[in-house]
């Protein structure tokens, strides 16, 4: 059975919102998580969109101030499965 929202979205021509999983703790569209520098392996604390999707940008390191690649992986549900921070000059 299709939900009341859905039904509406259809009938006004609207796309779908995206809604992350309910009951997993990824019912927040952002997350706070932990990753290594991967020049002074100091631990950094990143704030993450997931609203966004899996996706790839560059932050500097807040204590050696080199540019980090960091890469996110969201699954469909919208839950976070996947951070990696790597270097930028290779």
């Amino acid at each position: 059975m299709k939900s009341k929202q859905t039904e509406i979205d259809r009938l006004y021509g609207l796309e779908p919102v995206f809604e992350p999983a309910q009951g997993t703790g990824s019912d927040a569209l952002e997350q706070f998580t932990e990753v290594a520098c991967p020049y002074c392996a100091e631990s950094l604390l990143l704030r993450l969109d997931l609203s966004a999707g899996s996706q790839s940008y560059v932050e500097d390191c807040q204590v050696c101030c080199q540019p980090i690649q960091i890469t996110m992986d969201v699954s469909d549900d919208g839950t976070l499965a996947a951070v990696g921070a790597a270097r930028m000059d290779f």
